[in-house]
């Protein structure tokens, strides 16, 4: 598929630079809108789909950390699984050959990863906290919607990706947060943390949203229900992605658990299996992650 006009809710986020960097590299001509509307107002929803008249939407907007949609429990609903039925429900009234692109999240699968083993996308989704269930709760609804209405739809779940420009609220950029303190000596060479034992599986923001652009040129020959896990296949513990960090950063720094910071592990180790992706997108991720790493730390010249 060629796309003419792609419009991108959440467009302005951490995810949405990287997307339209990308969008704009692989379709020039094309007119990339940025969906400015509330997703939780459902008329305004309407609105920006029937006036942009898209033939791709990619469904970026959200709350997008576990401490947000705790705090605000009802907020996350609204805009998670309100949101993208909205965002839905416009494309099917409006644009009913439009392409919707849903990013949802690999921490759907919540309890499914005591197993141990890399999940694929037929492992059940089994949420532990709310944000994981705002998101299963849209990614369930939307593959509902489109056996029932025909909306055009490819559902994402992305594991943990990170990159230059991520909020402090994600583990990585705090740690660089930390040690851009540091190396600016506004901070003593000491680096607070909490649980550094867990385990995930991290990719380079750039990697995921290829595979999104990949979505789009593979659409005419993508199933009508598709559903991709974006993975790397290896977990990684948190203390070792922060071990990496410091050694680039070329200055002894310490290592301290703060108390404070300390959080409960329901799942010790998180993974996925992304072969659909790579079956049916080409996508593999092509970034190592040491040079993500470096790359959200200062420059130290």
């Amino acid at each position: 598929m060629t796309p003419h006009r792609i419009l991108i809710t959440g467009s302005s986020g951490f995810v949405g630079g990287y997307l339209r960097a990308e969008l704009a590299a692989m379709w020039p001509d094309a007119t990339v809108i940025a969906g400015a509307a509330d997703v939780t107002d459902t008329a305004a929803v309407h609105r920006m789909i029937k006036s942009g008249a898209p033939d791709v939407v990619v469904h970026l907007a959200g709350i997008a950390s576990v401490p947000a949609a705790r705090q605000e429990p009802d907020r996350a609903f609204a805009v998670n699984l309100g949101g993208s039925i909205a965002v839905a429900r416009a494309i099917i009234e409006t644009s009913p050959r439009c392409l919707m692109i849903h990013v949802g999240s690999a921490e759907a699968y919540g309890a499914s990863f005591r197993s141990g083993i890399a999940l694929d996308e037929t492992a059940p989704l089994a949420p532990l906290n709310i944000y994981a269930a705002t998101k299963a709760a849209a990614d369930l609804t939307l593959g509902a919607m489109a056996g029932e209405s025909g909306l055009r739809l490819v559902r994402f779940r992305p594991f943990n990706h990170t990159g230059p420009g991520q909020s402090g609220a994600f583990v990585i950029p705090a740690f660089a947060a930390q040690i851009a303190a540091i190396m600016a000596q506004t901070q003593p060479p000491v680096i607070k943390v909490g649980n550094l034992e867990a385990a995930r599986d991290f990719l380079d923001v750039r990697d995921v949203v290829r595979a999104y652009a990949l979505a789009i040129a593979h659409a005419e020959a993508l199933a009508s229900d598709a559903v991709f896990n974006l993975a790397s296949g290896t977990p990684r513990r948190i203390g070792d992605l922060l071990e990496t960090m410091i050694a680039a950063a070329g200055r002894p720094i310490a290592i301290e658990i703060d108390p404070a910071r300390l959080r409960p592990v329901d799942i010790p180790m998180a993974f996925g299996n992304a072969a659909a992706a790579r079956r049916d997108l080409g996508w593999e991720p092509q970034i190592d992650l040491a040079t993500t790493l470096r790359a959200m730390l200062p420059n130290r010249s």
